[in-house]
């Protein structure tokens, strides 16, 4: 296959500044893979990077990413060219002891980005090449015949959300609390549904709690309604629910969902992602209510093939969650809506030459 020399890609050069530029196309390694990118979402941890200039740049974001493989290096089996792929850019070792007490995301493998479009490694996506580097070549995961190349782009995504019900203790028919439901807040519905949960979705737009009342939820309140809280008592014949899972930048949200969680519950911290910022917390709560407050960060390596089957299966349709796509050289605009949705906005990916990358879908 005859590849370019330049490329476009979408370069970080400050805080919320973006700038398409012409770069070469980059070179891989004998152990490496090149992929052509056709669809990326727009994470709020590259808004978060962004907005908030927490990395410096030069660098092209953009981690949920699908694509076509377009060279294999020579030492590299297993794959071929003009596979379709979806691609996680952290991987563990699966051999340190972070690893062998399942805590990925805290492996040193794991936190080197192996994805790059050209820079410092930051995934790339907002490229139309990307470099795959080693160590993630067992998080590309093959997108079938009936997937499409926005599915793949969410495997990334939807393995975050899996991961981090797994870290919670709940049985069916357990009542969970799901504070948000932006696209993450209504995979989180969606599964928890799936798995036998109740689901009591909270969000301050309307439109996105019917939505998770589509989605599977039992019920659906606005967090800042006086009723709310007695509503959730009434709902759970006043035990509180199990389980919470913060899914937006809130820390009312997080005291909230404490107050409503039943004693020897657990509230997972998902959204609270930006370092240095402080919050109050009575301690008595986890101590003496033994309420667990835990994290969940980034991806489990183990979990492929579970959410490649939820996905493509359609057993979780994201497809009812993407309501904007915009090329790549509109990117800024995509991250703009995502960090600021208007109504009706939800999932936000760039799609590169989409006539070609839908065509591509159905081949």
């Amino acid at each position: 296959m005859i590849l370019p020399k330049l490329m476009q890609a979408v370069v970080y050069r400050g805080v919320s500044n973006l700038q398409v530029e012409l770069l070469p196309v980059p070179k891989i390694g004998r152990s490496e893979v090149l992929v052509r990118v056709a669809a990326c979402g727009v994470c709020p941890t590259d808004i978060k990077k962004i907005q908030h200039g927490i990395l410096l740049g030069p660098r092209i974001y953009g981690h949920e990413t699908s694509g076509r493989i377009v060279k294999v290096g020579s030492s590299v089996t297993g794959w071929k060219e003009g596979q379709r792929v979806g691609l996680h850019h952290h991987v563990p070792c699966l051999k340190c002891h972070a690893c062998r007490h399942r805590a990925y995301a805290q492996c040193d493998q794991y936190k080197q980005t192996g994805i790059t479009a050209g820079f410092e490694p930051a995934g790339g996506g907002y490229a139309e090449y990307v470099r795959v580097m080693k160590h993630c070549l067992p998080g590309m995961v093959p997108i079938p015949k009936n997937g499409t190349f926005a599915e793949g782009a969410m495997l990334e995504p939807v393995n975050t959300v899996l991961k981090a019900i797994r870290r919670l203790e709940l049985q069916p028919r357990d009542h969970v609390l799901v504070a948000g439901q932006g696209p993450i807040g209504l995979i989180f519905t969606r599964l928890f549904k799936l798995y036998g949960m109740k689901v009591h979705a909270t969000d301050l737009m309307e439109w996105r709690r019917q939505k998770a009342l589509q989605m599977g939820a039992a019920s659906a309140h606005d967090p800042t309604s006086p009723e709310f809280e007695s509503q959730i008592q009434e709902l759970t014949r006043g035990r509180g629910v199990d389980a919470a899972v913060i899914a937006v930048d809130s820390d009312e949200a997080v005291r909230q969902a404490q107050k409503l969680c039943r004693g020897g519950g657990q509230v997972c911290l998902f959204a609270h992602t930006r370092r240095g910022v402080l919050s109050s917390l009575d301690f008595s709560i986890p101590c003496v209510d033994e309420k667990q407050l835990l994290g969940s960060y980034s991806t489990d390596i183990t979990l492929q093939n579970e959410v490649a089957r939820l996905v493509f299966s359609k057993s979780l349709d994201v497809g009812e969650l993407i309501t904007h796509r915009f090329p790549l050289e509109q990117t800024g605009e995509a991250v703009n809506l995502a960090a600021k949705p208007t109504q009706n906005a939800l999932k936000v990916m760039v799609i590169q030459e989409e006539a070609e990358a839908l065509r591509n879908e159905k081949s």
